[in-house]
């Protein structure tokens, strides 16, 4: 995707996930701890977020920074593999061991489920 087109995917987004949330560009603004008016450049697409304000926006509308730049069209769309992953690094490696026996369960009772999935 281009740059051009990673903006316009953006400022779509952002505008939508906020009109969503029933939010004023000043609320979110106040949420994200940025100032209001780069709210405003951003939906125009007059400018783009630093990477830290692109986290305290989609923090602030509770929604994946990949959903706001198109990478994905799920507003919330962490799956639980990134949920595992997110908590991994708080495991110790015998809890590690668990939860991979525990996964390896799960995964081979999903196989019996098909259709739950």
């Amino acid at each position: 995707m281009t740059d051009e087109a990673v903006n316009e995917v953006f400022k779509t987004r952002l505008r939508t996930a906020r009109e969503q949330r029933g939010l004023s560009q000043t609320q979110l603004a106040e949420s994200a701890r940025i100032p209001a008016s780069s709210v405003s450049h951003f939906e125009s697409g007059a400018r783009k977020p630093s990477f830290d304000n692109l986290k305290r926006i989609a923090t602030a509308l509770d929604v994946t920074t990949d959903y706001l730049l198109g990478r994905v069209d799920q507003m919330n769309s962490v799956g639980a593999a990134e949920t595992i992953h997110r908590h991994l690094a708080n495991l110790s490696a015998g809890d590690l061991k668990l939860a991979d026996e525990l996964l390896a369960v799960l995964a081979r009772k999903g196989g019996d489920r098909g259709s739950d999935r």
